[in-house]
């Protein structure tokens, strides 16, 4: 479902998942925060596709933009890469505190320049930028930056840097066009990757699965989304 209205600029959605099966998580450059019955888990951004096994029989959740998190806790994004950690663990302010009730706490707080270091729209401009693959160089330059300062803020906003970004953005991409019915070979065409071969091994190692298991729906969630099609 959207996300609330004073959250649409930071979140693509609010999901809700029931039931004990487990569900396999991709990589798209997003981090959630999740209500299970025992409190919040801020789930980090994954390098790799994430098997989550059912905590309680209803999950809650809201989907982050990628970025958009660590400028509401404050804490970098590479704190969090490939991990699920209890929300009271990092923000002993917010412990007890039910999902919505977090979530308005943290749109009161400050952001930090290490994990806010450009405004929400640069912040959407930056993460489509390097979506469409753009180099570091031009990124930087598109917002003023040098290169390197580019690099060390990605790994606070992100999770990670620039290239790895950019591979998990991409995949993200290649996984909506194989979930629309799009070939894997024209997928891998129209994604930038230099031939199926190399779609096939980014896919194996991202989601731990085949191209044609993904584009045949067999490891498809759609309780847990992966994700929109676009990032801006």
């Amino acid at each position: 479902m959207p996300a609330p209205a004073s959250l649409r600029d930071l979140a693509e959605c609010v999901w809700v998942r029931q039931g004990a099966d487990t569900a396999r998580i991709l990589p798209d450059g997003c981090m959630d925060l999740i209500e299970f019955d025992d409190g919040v888990v801020v789930a980090g951004p994954d390098t790799r596709a994430h098997v989550s096994e059912p905590q309680s029989p209803v999950a809650t959740g809201i989907r982050f933009r990628p970025g958009a998190l660590p400028r509401l806790l404050g804490i970098p994004a590479c704190e969090f890469r490939g991990v699920r950690v209890p929300l009271a663990t990092v923000r002993p302010d917010l412990e007890s505190a039910p999902l919505m009730s977090a979530v308005d706490r943290l749109l009161k707080g400050e952001a930090t320049r290490e994990t806010a270091p450009w405004p929400v729209e640069q912040l959407a401009h930056v993460t489509h930028r390097f979506w469409t693959g753009a180099s570091v160089q031009s990124v930087a330059d598109d917002i003023g930056s040098s290169a390197r300062n580019l690099q060390r803020q990605s790994a606070a906003v992100y999770g990670y840097g620039p290239a790895m970004l950019r591979r998990v953005l991409r995949f993200r991409r290649a996984v909506h066009l194989l979930r629309a019915g799009r070939a894997i070979a024209d997928t891998a065409h129209v994604t930038g990757y230099s031939d199926q071969a190399h779609f096939s091994r980014q896919v194996r190692d991202l989601a731990g699965v085949s191209a044609s298991q993904l584009a045949s729906g067999e490891y498809r969630s759609t309780d847990v989304p992966s994700g929109s099609s676009t990032v801006a």
